[in-house]
C-alpha cells in the first residue's frame, strides 16, 4: 500500500492522482445503500471499503462494485504471519486521504466516543491521523438519535474534528416516522467531494 500523506500536506500530490477514499459500513438497514455509495465515490476516487459483521447482513456482495475491495473483520489478521508483516487498519490509515463512515450506527458511535477498537473498522478509527477528515452519516431509530448519549457521543467526535453529515426525516425502516435516516448516498459522495474540490484551489 502507498506511504503515508495527508491531502493538507500533499495537495500537489493529489493534484497529480485520485484522490483515495476509505468508505465504511456499520450495522444499519441503511448499509443496503452502501453500494450505491462506493459506486458513487468511485466515479472520481480510489475506494476501498469496510463492513462490519453486522452491516454484512445488508450488503448484498454478489453486486457490490467489482473495483472495490470490500474488507471484513476476517481480513484484519488473514495475511498476518510475523513480526514485521503489515497490520490491515494500519495500512488502510496510510491509504487513505479521507474516510466516510456511512450508515455509522448508534453502537458504533458509542464505541468510536469511547475509544474501543474492538473491530477493523473501530480500528482504523482509533488509529486514524486527524489532520485527515473523517465523515460520519448516522442513520439510526428516532428514539436513539434524540437520547442524551447520542448528544453526548457527538460532542465527543466533534471534538476529534470528525464532520457529521445529518440524517434526514422520513419513514424509517421500523415503520416509525421522524429523524434517523441516513443521509442519500448522493449527498454524502456531494460532501466528500466538495472537501476535495477545495483541496484542488490550493
Amino acid at each position: 500500500m502507498a506511504t503515508e500523506g495527508t491531502p493538507l500536506d500533499a495537495a500537489g500530490q493529489l493534484r497529480r492522482r485520485r484522490p483515495r477514499v476509505l468508505v465504511a459500513a456499520s450495522g444499519s438497514v441503511a448499509a443496503i445503500k452502501f453500494k450505491t455509495l462506493c459506486r458513487g465515490l468511485a466515479e472520481w476516487s480510489d475506494v476501498r471499503a469496510v463492513a462490519t459483521a453486522s452491516a454484512l447482513h445488508f450488503i448484498d456482495r454478489p453486486s457490490f462494485p467489482s473495483g472495490v475491495a470490500l474488507l471484513t473483520d476476517a481480513d484484519e489478521w488473514s495475511t498476518w504471519g510475523k513480526i514485521g508483516d503489515e497490520v490491515l487498519h494500519i495500512e488502510l490509515r496510510k491509504w487513505a486521504d479521507a474516510m466516510v463512515i456511512a450508515p455509522l450506527s448508534a453502537n458504533t458511535l458509542a464505541k468510536i466516543a469511547g475509544g474501543l477498537c474492538d473491530n477493523l473498522l473501530t480500528c482504523v478509527v482509533r488509529a486514524w491521523d486527524y489532520g485527515k477528515p473523517i465523515y460520519v452519516a448516522p442513520a439510526m431509530n428516532t428514539f436513539m438519535w434524540d437520547s442524551p448519549f447520542t448528544r453526548r457521543h457527538l460532542d465527543v467526535v466533534a471534538e476529534l474534528g470528525v464532520s457529521v453529515i445529518p440524517p434526514v426525516t422520513k419513514r424509517l425502516a421500523c415503520g416509525d416516522y421522524g429523524d434517523g435516516a441516513m443521509a442519500e448516498p448522493s449527498e454524502v459522495c456531494r460532501t466528500v467531494r466538495l472537501f476535495f474540490g477545495s483541496q484542488d484551489s490550493l
